[in-house]
């Protein structure tokens, strides 16, 4: 599943936008609604699986549910 999918699939109530930005080499940036989560150029490496998902639970914080539960 891509990250993209695993977000609006779990926080499709509250997440307005998901943007993932193309760069050379490989980089590539993860922005929910407007603010950056991920980001390869500064950690150099791919997102582990679920790692983006986590990172979104942190922003949102632990009083939004995940949809449908």
């Amino acid at each position: 599943m891509s990250a993209a999918t695993e977000v609006l699939s779990t926080y499709q109530h509250v997440v307005d936008e998901v943007v993932i930005k193309p760069g050379p080499s490989g980089i590539f940036d993860v922005e929910i609604n407007g603010d950056l989560v991920y980001s390869k150029h500064e950690t150099g490496r791919h997102a582990m699986p679920g790692e983006i998902l986590g990172l979104v639970r942190e922003i949102v914080g632990p009083d939004i549910r995940e949809y449908g539960t």
